[in-house]
């Protein structure tokens, strides 16, 4: 007899959650000099997220949606476009030194990094 599912089971998520975005997230808000209520004022969330929120991503109690992190990614970004996205959900990668940065001078770090990465591995 085959088991059958019920169709209100959860299904067990696959996906990887990004280890250091609740440490990201705290980062960020501290180098804004912001409380909670600002950080969120500062992403334009208020009609959509609660300040126990903020303290929940921070945490990693709560995983942001996909909204609150591209408004994460604008806030960090001088020009507003959310250029620091991938920045926040790649372990691999460290937020910028200053904040709001600057995504050219940011990525021309991060190519200086590979370029330096390679040439040590071939060496």
């Amino acid at each position: 007899m085959a088991a059958t599912h019920s169709k209100h089971a959860r299904p067990n998520p696959k996906r990887k959650k990004p280890a250091r975005l609740a440490e990201k997230l705290l980062t960020i808000r501290q180098r804004l000099n912001l409380s909670q209520d600002g950080m969120i004022r500062r992403l334009g969330l208020e009609q959509e997220i609660e300040r126990d929120y903020i303290s929940k991503y921070e945490r990693g109690i709560l995983e942001p949606t996909l909204n609150v992190l591209l408004a994460y990614a604008r806030t960090i970004s001088s020009t507003g476009y959310g250029e620091f996205l991938e920045t926040l959900i790649d372990d691999t990668q460290d937020l910028p030194a200053r904040l709001p940065a600057d995504p050219d001078r940011q990525l021309r770090a991060i190519r200086a990094q590979s370029i330096a990465a390679r040439k040590k591995t071939k060496s």
